[in-house]
């Protein structure tokens, strides 16, 4: 890391002073990172929405046999495995260049390989090469994504103010349920309007085809804002890391404590999101017997209902501290996992009660990710920190949550298996919050972990932080 203070003046402490007022970003360039921010994840889910609900198709046409559905899922985890590398390749380049440049790579990589999966021949045609090419997009796709969303939440946290960084960070998660609504809900329509037989033939592919115009757009976005508040201190204070080797070097020496912590949390976020965004249609329609529109409205609602409770999560973990809410949604999954699933298992209104119950409960913890774990590490190694720990454990629990659950119910019969896997993870996270520290309300700027002080936020000091911006004029 470079000498503090070689280009500039050293950078002022993280934690409880928070940033300046008058340092802040106007409203309207919040808001656009913001909107970038969200549209580039959108991009990244919408390929996962739109691969687990058309998973039957896929099967058919590039795994055609007695195991057709498990090994599509597999080829849904593979993806996962080049999340990893992509994470320890993107993060520290984006400390070292900047959140920018980088995330601006990864949404072409992203909306290209999904683009492409649309244009792939069948093992009809080619035999053995279709699935190897549909792996081949795979492992791109994730290696683009173990730099984007670790980015997108970084850029986003450190452009929101810090009293309010729960309510725009929540944004972030708004793209992620957006992505995966908007990939369900094209096949549900493209379903209803070709019929069966020509999704089966070639309807499939369509859902593919719109990842272009949405990282069009996306890009578009992110190339109309300049570089976070965070970073451009830390690049004016020369407090940036020299190499992206050096950075990751620092991080994995230094950081490792935070590093182990954020992972124990990523352990339940990602089996929970997974069984219940990714695993879902498969698990509504194969083991419960509901069809596959009615298992799509399901999860559509659902999701919907939870992108509009979002916002109002985010803003109340700024007021009450991101502590609390994880504790409330880590207890709230383990006790009511296990009678949702018996109750999904009744048919279509209990899936509905029993998806939007879990949903509920896994808000808190969703609307919290890019307020809670960019905070965890300091600027200067924090794009690298985040993406190297959330995609490494993703990898591992997330990529295989999917897969896990299909042949733990295939083989055993239990149906209730994934209110069990769900359960297991949520005590991972209860021992890992043991070691969290509250940050709502902490700066993220300078090189120390943020921490806040005890009354370093809540609606008193975010309608102070509100009036200072008003009457600035932003």
């Amino acid at each position: 890391m470079s000498t503090p203070g070689t280009s500039g003046e050293p950078l002022p402490e993280a934690g409880a002073g928070g940033t300046a007022f008058e340092d802040l970003p106007p409203r309207k360039t919040i808001r656009k990172a913001v909107a970038a921010s969200a549209m580039g994840n959108a991009t990244e889910w919408y390929d996962y929405g739109a691969y687990a609900v058309v998973a039957t198709y896929i099967g058919h046409h590039f795994f055609p046999g007695e195991h057709e559905t498990l090994l599509t899922l597999a080829t849904l985890a593979v993806s996962f495995i080049a999340r990893p590398f992509g994470g320890f390749f993107w993060g520290p380049l984006g400390d070292r260049l900047g959140r920018k440049g980088v995330l601006a790579m990864t949404i072409i990589m992203m909306s290209a390989a999904t683009f492409c999966i649309g244009l792939l021949p069948t093992a009809e045609t080619i035999g053995i090469g279709a699935p190897i090419l549909l792996i081949i997009l795979r492992l791109i796709q994730g290696f683009s994504t173990g730099g984007e969303y670790g980015g997108a939440a970084t850029f986003m946290a450190e452009y929101a103010p810090d009293k309010r960084r729960g309510l725009y960070g929540s944004f972030l998660e708004f793209g992620t349920l957006g992505g995966f609504a908007l990939g369900a809900g094209i096949v549900l329509i493209l379903q209803i309007v070709l019929g069966e037989d020509a999704m089966s033939d070639w309807g499939w592919r369509l859902p593919f085809f719109v990842a272009g115009p949405l990282g069009g757009i996306g890009l578009y976005l992110r190339s109309k804002l300049d570089e976070t508040p965070v970073y451009e201190d830390l690049e004016d204070a020369g407090e940036s890391e020299d190499s992206a080797s050096h950075g990751l070097r620092d991080l994995m020496v230094e950081y490792w404590k935070p590093m182990l912590t954020m992972a124990g949390l990523v352990v339940p976020l990602n089996v929970v999101n997974y069984t219940l965004l990714t695993y879902m249609p498969t698990y509504l329609q194969t083991k419960i017997g509901i069809g596959e529109n009615p298992s799509l409205v399901v999860i559509i609602v659902g999701e919907l209902i939870m992108m509009a409770l979002l916002p109002f999560a985010g803003h109340y973990s700024d007021i009450i501290g991101r502590r609390p809410m994880w504790w409330f949604s880590l207890i709230g999954l383990f006790v009511f996992a296990l009678p949702m699933y018996f109750l999904m298992g009744t048919g279509f209104v209990g899936a509905m009660v029993g998806f939007a119950v879990l949903g509920l409960l896994y808000i808190p913890q969703l609307s919290t990710i890019s307020a809670t774990f960019p905070a965890m590490f300091p600027a200067h190694v924090r794009f690298a920190g985040f993406a190297v720990t959330y995609n490494v454990f993703t990898a591992a629990f997330g990529g295989t949550a999917a897969s896990v659950n299909e042949a733990a119910v295939e083989g055993t019969g239990f149906l209730e298996f994934p209110a069990a896997y769900m359960m297991g993870a949520c005590v991972i996270g209860m021992i890992a919050m043991l070691f969290v520290k509250e940050t709502a309300g902490a700066s993220l700027h300078g090189t120390d972990i943020p921490e806040s002080e005890p009354q370093d936020y809540g609606s008193e000091a975010i309608a102070e932080e509100s009036e200072a911006m008003d009457a600035a004029g932003r």
